[in-house]
């Protein structure tokens, strides 16, 4: 048997066979020589030197290899789950409006580009056809999109609940899925565009019995959230900030505050922040708060380059989705490295 020596390795004492070359000893390790880089007597050893690099007693080497900076990656993610509302199931949970587009094809491309399946109309008695004779219905296929009329503009009740009614005759007449649907505001002035809690809460009482799947526009008041599900709302949708406003989610604690007290017995009622948002970032947080979904038009429509904003809006909702479900890192006050403090070159 032949004599054993002393090395340091990795800053520990180590027993080896005597008369080793670098290349042996890696062999002796169960190392892959590519795999690692070997210091000896801090002196690089390149790859090509391990067989006539020699090791003598007392030397000490340094074999390092790479790792990940963090933790060991996560599974891949799932197939996205079906969002289900009042008996519809959609796959998208970013819900665009067809309003404020330059031209009808703009619109048509940013819908097409926002991945979106299920798109806001008004309803309205002008603009049948724009100046050249063309339908909004012309760019919209309603064999392609889930269809939700609203109640945009109403200021009463009573306007709401007729509004409503003709939007269902009319999709009902195009045999469109979202018949029953309808996104409910009551709007309570002009110059906010806030909706009237009261009108709201009556409204959605009325369109609940007569069979409506209500979708049902709010402010941020829990209270009210809460007063709305229990009228029977098929959704209820705060708003983030005040309509067409781009200042995103203004107070995300009390949006908090409505998911928790309406999925606590329920955690698939779907909440979606609607209003507000002017930006991806934005979007992304409301879904980072584990809301459902988000519903927005000015973000793109109002935006410098509304294609690009519509791909950005679509990849927005996706990111914040998948980071609500991975679970965010909690804040610290103090750094923490990500790269292991163990196992640094010439250190024991």
């Amino acid at each position: 048997m032949g004599s054993i020596v002393e090395i340091t390795l990795n800053g520990r004492k180590r027993e080896v066979p005597d008369a080793l070359n670098v290349a042996r000893l890696l062999g002796l390790l169960e190392l892959k020589p590519e795999h690692v880089a070997v210091e000896l007597n801090r002196g690089l050893v390149t790859r090509s030197k391990h067989a006539e690099t020699d090791i003598a007693p007392g030397d000490t080497l340094e074999i390092v290899t790479l790792v990940g900076g963090g933790s060991p990656s996560a599974p891949a993610a799932a197939e996205p789950e079906l969002l289900s509302i009042g008996g519809h199931a959609v796959r998208s949970r970013l819900f665009v409006g067809t309003g404020k587009y330059t031209t009808l094809e703009l619109m048509r491309d940013c819908l097409e580009a926002s991945g979106a399946e299920v798109v806001t109309v008004a309803v309205r008695r002008e603009r049948l056809v724009d100046r050249d004779g063309r339908n909004l219905l012309d760019f919209l296929d309603p064999g392609k999109y889930t269809i939700l009329p609203n109640t945009a503009g109403c200021f009463s009740t009573d306007e709401a609940l007729r509004t409503a009614r003709l939007g269902r005759e009319l999709l009902q007449g195009l045999g469109n899925p979202g018949a029953d649907w309808v996104k409910l505001e009551v709007l309570a002035d002009t110059r906010t565009l806030l909706p009237d809690p009261v009108a709201t809460l009556d409204a959605t009482r009325v369109l609940v019995a007569e069979g409506f799947q209500v979708l049902c526009y709010t402010s941020d008041d829990p209270i009210m959230a809460r007063r709305l599900k229990e009228a029977g709302a098929a959704s209820v949708m705060p708003a983030g900030s005040p309509i067409g406003s781009g200042q995103g989610v203004l107070n995300p604690n009390n949006i908090r505050i409505i998911l928790e007290d309406l999925k606590g017995d329920d955690p698939s009622y779907p909440v979606i922040v609607d209003a507000g948002v002017g930006t991806a970032s934005d979007v992304a947080i409301a879904m980072e708060l584990g809301c459902d979904g988000v519903l927005l038009n000015t973000g793109i429509a109002g935006a410098n380059d509304p294609l690009r904003m519509a791909h950005a809006m679509r990849l927005a909702v996706e990111a914040g989705r998948l980071a609500a479900g991975a679970g965010r890192i909690p804040k610290k006050l103090y750094a923490t490295a990500s790269s292991p403090t163990q196992g640094l070159v010439g250190r024991a």
